[in-house]
C-alpha cells in the first residue's frame, strides 16, 4: 500500500524541489502574455483604407475601455465599492486561519464572485504568502474532471510546466497524506456547480489552500464560506454611473432621480449594474424614461434566485435592434466557460442573418459594448508561430443563461434554437418525446460525450440552418437525421477531448447539397470517395487541430471536384500535412488560403500560381518550409502574403515584382537576408511587417509610400490551459 500511494507522491515530490527554482521564469512567461495583450494586431489583412481599418480601431477601442476599466476596479475606484471587506475576509480566511483547508466565495451569479476571487490572486500579500503559487482553474457546468485532476496534481508535485504528465500518472485516490512541499501554495476552483466533482478536485495535502467559488454553498467540504454581499446604494449608484456615464457619480446634466430609480430596480447586483449602465450610455432621456418604466412592471430581484436575474437581465435585449438581438440569443448555442472562435460565429451570422462579415463583426463590438459579451484575443494567436492575431467571444454565465432561457420559450417543436445547456449522455428526454414532429428549430446545438450510432434516435428538421456539435470523446457517430436538414447551410464540429476523435457515418457529407460552411476541430478527417456528391455550395472550410490522415491527396480524391465552389480554406494546426494537394490549385474559386502552425509542412505545389483568383495566401509558422515556388508570382490578384514565423523560409522569389497588386507582407520570424531587386516594382505595397534587420532592406526601395514596422517579440504559454 505504501509503494502504490504515499511512495509515488514523495517522489513526484522531489522533483518538484528539483524544479522549484524554475517558477521565475513562468512568472516572466505570465508576464510576456500581458504584454501580448496590448501588442493585438490587424484583424484579417487589416490593409489600410479598406474594411480591415476600421475593425482595427474598433479593436483598439475596445482594448483602451478594457484598461481603463481595470485600471479604475484595481485602484482607489473599486475599493470603495466594498470589494475591501470581502478581501480582507477571505484573505483572513486562506492566510491567517491555517485549520480552513477549504474556503469558499458564494453568491448569485453576477455578485461579483470571480472578480474578488480575481483581486485575492492578484493581491501582493497573498502572493508573497504563497510565493506566488497560486493556481486559477475555471470548473464550469460541464468539466473534464480528468484534465482537471492532472493539472491539480502537476500543479501540487511542482511539474506544471511539463505536459507529459498523462492522466494515468494521477493518483485514483485523493491526495491526503502530510508530506512536506515547501512553499505554501492555493488552488482556486472556479463556477463549481456540483459536489460530486468538487470532491474529486479537492487535493488534502499539508501547506495547499483551495478556495472555492461557487453560487452554492458546499458545508460538507469548505470549513468556512464567505458569501459575496451585494452593492450598498451609493456603491451601486458609483458602479451604475462609471458605466453609463464613465463618471463615478451622478453628473450634473442628468435626471438624478431616473438615475436612482434604475440603479434600485438592479437590486446592488453589480452585473445588472454594468450592462444596463452600458446600454443607457450616450441614449436620449426618453430612452432612459421607457427603461425605468419597462423595469418598474418586472418583479423585484430576489437575492436566492437565480431566475429573477434573468427577468431583470432580459431588459438588456430589449432595446437591441432585432438583428442584433438574434444573434445574442444565438451565443447560448456554445458551451459555457469555453472560447468562441470568432471566424465560427461570423459564418454562422453571415449564413442565416444575411448579414455581411463586417456586419457581424459590427454586431459583436455592440454586442461587447453593451457587455454582453466579451471579445477577447486568443493566447493561441500571440505564439510565436502564429500567422495573426486572432479574437475569441466568451460571454458570463448568467448572460448565457439568459440567451438560454430566452430562446427556450415556448412547445419544443416550435422553438427557433434547439440548445443543450450543457453536456449530457443523451438527447434529451423532452427531444424523445417529441420527435413524432418536424422541429421548426433554425439553429441546433448539442452538446454530448462519446455517441454511437443506436444513441440517436430519429427526428426531422426541415427548417434547420445550422447544427453545431460539442462534444468531448474519441469516438463520434454523426447523427443520421442530418439526412433530414436539407437546408443546411453551417456546420460546427468541435470535440473537446485531449485526443483527436474518430468521426463515424463521414459519408453523411454526401447529402449536404446546401452546406455553405463547415469547420472541424480535432478530428479525424474521414476518407471522401470519387462517388462523393460534390458539395457545389460549400464556401468555407475550416481544419482546426486535425489529422489529415491524407484525406485531401490527389491519389485520394480531386479536390476541385468535390468543392467546385470554394472560396476560402484554413488549415491549422494540423501536424501530420507534409504535401499540400496539387487539386487545391485547380480550384478557380479560391480567394483565400491560410495554411498555418503546420509544422510539418515541407513544400507547396508547384502549380500554386494557377489559383487566378486567390487574394490572401497565409503560410504562417510552417517551419519546415524552405522555399516558395516560382510560381507564387503568377498569383496576379495576391493582396496580402503571410510568411511569418517560416524561419527556414530563405528568400522570397526573385519574381516577386510580379504581384502587382500585393499590398501587404508579413514576414516576422523569417531569415531572409537579401530581396530580390523585383521588390521595387510592387507598385500597390503599403505596409511590411518584418525583423530589424530586414527593417533597411525594405527601406532602401525608397517607396515613400511604403510602412515597415519592426514586429515586437511577444511570446505566450497560456493557450496550453485554453482545453
Amino acid at each position: 500500500m505504501f509503494i502504490n500511494g504515499p511512495l509515488q507522491l514523495h517522489l513526484l515530490a522531489d522533483v518538484h524541489h528539483m524544479r522549484f527554482e524554475t517558477a521565475e521564469r513562468f512568472d516572466k512567461l505570465e508576464w510576456s502574455a500581458k504584454k501580448l495583450e496590448e501588442s493585438i494586431g490587424n484583424f484579417k489583412t487589416g490593409l489600410g483604407g479598406g474594411g480591415g481599418g476600421w475593425v482595427e480601431e474598433a479593436v483598439k477601442k475596445l482594448e483602451e475601455e478594457e484598461m481603463n476599466w481595470e485600471g479604475s476596479f484595481g485602484n482607489n475606484f473599486y475599493s470603495g465599492l466594498g470589494i475591501e471587506e470581502g478581501k480582507r475576509k477571505v484573505k483572513e480566511m486562506v492566510i491567517e486561519w491555517e485549520n480552513l483547508n477549504v474556503v469558499g466565495i458564494c453568491g448569485i451569479g453576477g455578485s461579483g464572485k470571480t472578480t474578488l476571487a480575481n483581486e485575492i490572486c492578484r493581491d501582493d500579500q497573498v502572493k508573497c504568502h504563497f510565493g506566488n503559487r497560486i493556481l486559477f482553474l475555471t470548473v464550469s457546468q460541464s468539466p473534464n474532471v480528468e484534465n482537471l485532476r492532472a493539472k491539480i496534481c502537476r500543479f501540487i508535485t511542482g511539474n506544471d510546466g511539463i505536459d507529459g504528465m498523462g492522466y494515468d500518472l494521477v493518483p485514483k485516490w485523493n491526495l491526503q497524506f502530510e508530506w512536506g512541499i515547501g512553499t505554501p501554495m492555493m488552488i482556486v476552483l472556479d463556477d463549481v456547480w456540483s459536489l460530486p466533482v468538487l470532491e474529486q478536485l479537492i487535493f488534502k495535502v499539508a501547506g495547499c489552500k483551495t478556495l472555492v467559488v461557487s453560487r452554492f454553498k458546499f458545508p460538507n467540504v469548505c470549513n468556512a464560506t464567505y458569501d459575496v454581499e451585494l452593492l450598498r446604494r451609493d456603491e451601486a449608484i458609483s458602479l451604475f454611473c462609471h458605466s453609463a456615464f464613465g463618471k463615478t457619480s451622478i453628473p450634473p446634466a442628468a435626471d438624478s432621480n431616473l438615475v436612482k430609480q434604475i440603479v434600485d430596480e438592479c437590486k446592488g447586483l453589480p452585473l445588472a449594474l454594468k450592462v444596463i449602465g452600458a446600454l443607457l450610455r450616450d441614449q436620449p432621456e426618453m430612452y432612459w424614461v421607457s427603461a425605468g418604466q419597462r423595469l418598474s412592471r418586472g418583479e423585484p430581484i430576489c437575492e436566492s434566485h437565480e431566475s429573477k436575474l434573468l427577468d431583470r437581465m432580459a431588459i438588456s435585449t430589449q432595446f437591441l435592434s432585432k438583428n442584433v438581438r438574434e444573434c445574442f440569443l444565438d451565443l447560448g448555442s456554445f458551451p459555457e466557460d469555453k472560447k468562441i472562435p470568432l471566424d465560427v460565429l461570423i459564418n454562422m451570422w453571415v449564413e442565416i442573418h444575411d448579414v455581411d462579415p463586417e456586419e457581424a463583426f459590427a454586431i459583436l463590438v455592440e454586442l461587447s459594448n453593451k457587455n454582453l459579451l466579451t471579445l477577447v484575443k486568443d493566447a493561441r494567436a500571440g505564439d510565436m508561430y502564429s500567422s495573426y492575431y486572432e479574437i475569441c467571444i466568451m460571454q458570463h454565465d448568467v448572460l448565457r443563461d439568459l440567451a438560454i432561457h430566452l430562446s427556450s420559450c415556448g412547445d419544443v417543436n416550435d422553438r427557433k434554437r434547439l440548445l443543450m445547456p450543457r453536456r449530457e449522455a443523451q438527447l434529451p428526454k423532452e427531444w424523445e418525446r417529441n420527435a413524432d414532429r418536424p422541429f421548426d428549430a433554425q439553429i441546433v446545438s448539442i452538446h454530448t460525450g462519446e455517441m454511437k450510432e443506436m444513441d440517436w434516435f430519429r427526428m426531422d428538421f426541415p427548417k434547420a440552418e445550422v447544427l453545431i456539435l460539442n462534444f468531448s470523446a474519441n469516438d463520434f457517430f454523426l447523427p443520421p437525421f442530418i439526412d433530414d436538414m436539407p437546408k443546411l447551410r453551417a456546420l460546427v464540429m468541435i470535440n473537446y477531448s485531449p485526443s483527436n476523435a474518430t468521426i463515424g457515418n463521414f459519408s453523411i457529407f454526401s447529402s449536404l447539397a446546401n452546406l455553405r460552411s463547415l469547420w472541424l476541430e480535432k478530428v479525424s478527417i474521414g476518407r471522401l470517395s470519387e462517388s462523393t456528391v460534390p458539395l457545389k455550395n460549400l464556401r468555407k472550410i475550416s481544419l482546426i487541430l486535425c489529422k489529415i490522415n491524407k484525406s485531401l491527396d490527389e491519389s485520394v480524391i480531386d479536390l476541385s471536384q468535390i468543392f467546385p465552389s470554394l472560396s476560402e480554406l484554413t488549415i491549422d494546426h494540423c501536424e501530420d500535412l507534409i504535401h499540400l494537394p496539387p487539386s487545391i490549385c485547380r480550384i478557380q474559386t479560391l480567394k483565400s488560403l491560410s495554411i498555418t502552425n503546420c509544422h510539418n509542412l515541407e513544400k507547396l505545389p508547384p502549380n500554386l500560381g494557377n489559383l487566378k483568383s486567390l487574394q490572401i495566401l497565409r503560410l504562417s509558422a510552417c517551419p519546415t518550409l524552405k522555399m516558395l515556388p516560382p510560381c507564387v508570382c503568377d498569383l496576379v490578384w495576391l493582396k496580402f502574403l503571410d510568411i511569418s514565423h517560416c524561419i527556414n523560409l530563405k528568400g522570397l522569389p526573385e519574381w516577386i515584382g510580379k504581384l502587382s497588386r500585393l499590398e501587404k507582407i508579413d514576414m516576422r520570424e523569417c531569415s531572409l537576408m537579401k530581396l530580390p531587386y523585383s521588390a521595387a516594382s510592387l507598385e500597390s505595397l503599403r505596409k511590411v511587417i518584418c525583423e530589424e534587420d530586414v527593417f533597411w532592406l525594405w527601406k532602401e526601395l525608397k517607396n515613400v509610400n511604403l510602412d515597415v514596422q519592426v514586429a515586437e517579440k511577444c511570446y505566450g504559454v497560456d493557450w496550453l490551459d485554453d482545453d
